[in-house]
């Protein structure tokens, strides 16, 4: 007999082409007029749209959401008497305004431009003295998502193809966590199937639009079906190994991917290589990842064998990473 309990954040998505047109619209909805625009460069259409309701912008987000950072965005966010949040861009803008909202209560619009998938989730990792920790909690989710397809058509290759199998990382995890439900898991492997089919599509055509579309579908679902369930390891080593030597978010899940996959529940394993029509899912991804160009080590992200020897749970998995060998199934 089957039992289990469903929860999902409520947020309100707007997706298509274009779309960033909306956020004056959107700001308004939410009673604001002060806006603080999170984010670098590719912030700049997102403060085109708003003009006047732009009052402030910060654009040093960092990577793994050091505090200290937040602490100066939180003196922006005071000086300027902001009354809400536009975050643009990847996992770093959105840990950001996430980090912020925790702080003040303070509503929040996001604007991905990638495929990380954090926005969908009530999750905020944060790093203090070279250590992230993570925590999940209501006060962090978006009120409002606006996916843009036309603002991820120039990003780049190598970080469309890692930002991908990040957001596969996070499919694959809710097949097998112990909150897995019939609705995540038809997310989940919905997700894996159109990131398997778009990414090598974008790898060949950049600016496929059908491609770039159906892989920021994929992002959003991802991101919808593990915000509604717990994390387990493929996050647990990301983090740890993220907080502690500093290594490149998107990078560590693509290289952790499949060895993880190969040490976990072959049940979920099997349903993936179905839905991949592949005989092995583990290994399936990991060909996938090297056929784009995609880094298959933790050694070739600057990660040392002494730093390895430092870590002291899953030193199989992390080994086989590591090195960067073909995966085969550990149990």
């Amino acid at each position: 007999m089957t039992s289990f309990t469903y929860s999902a954040g409520p947020a309100r998505v707007v997706f298509g082409s274009g779309t960033i047109s909306v956020l004056p619209d959107e700001v308004a909805d939410l009673g604001a007029s002060r806006a603080l625009v999170i984010g670098s460069g590719r912030a700049a259409p997102a403060r085109a749209a708003l003009g006047a309701l732009a009052v402030a912008h910060f654009g040093d987000a960092a990577m793994h959401t050091p505090v200290e950072v937040t602490e100066q965005a939180l003196a922006v966010v005071h000086d300027a008497n902001v009354d809400c949040l536009v975050a643009v861009g990847g996992g770093s803008a959105i840990g950001l305004g996430k980090a912020l909202a925790l702080r003040t209560d303070l509503p929040q619009i996001v604007v991905p431009t990638t495929y990380a998938g954090s926005e969908a989730t009530p999750v905020l990792g944060q790093t203090a003295d070279g250590r992230k920790t993570t925590i999940r909690t209501p006060a962090v989710l978006p009120e409002t998502i606006v996916y843009d397809v036309d603002l991820t058509v120039g990003m780049p290759v190598p970080l469309s193809v890692t930002s991908g199998i990040n957001a596969m990382a996070h499919a694959v995890e809710a097949l097998y966590s112990p909150d897995a439900n019939p609705m995540t898991d038809q997310l989940a492997l919905d997700a894996i199937r159109r990131l398997a089919r778009s990414l090598p599509r974008i790898a060949a055509a950049p600016a496929d639009r059908d491609a770039r579309d159906d892989a920021l579908q994929a992002a959003w679902l991802a991101g919808t079906c593990l915000g509604a369930v717990s994390m387990g390891l493929h996050h647990k080593l990301a983090h740890v190994l993220g907080g502690s030597f500093g290594l490149p978010h998107s990078e560590t899940h693509t290289v952790l991917l499949p060895h993880v996959m190969a040490y976990m529940a072959p049940a979920a394993m099997d349903r993936i290589a179905e839905t991949l029509r592949v005989g092995d899912a583990p290994t399936a991804v990991y060909d996938l990842i090297a056929e784009l160009g995609g880094p298959t080590s933790l050694k070739a992200l600057g990660m040392t064998e002494a730093d390895l020897a430092t870590i002291d749970e899953h030193q199989d998995v992390l080994r086989a990473a590591w090195e960067g060998t073909r995966p085969e199934r550990i149990s």
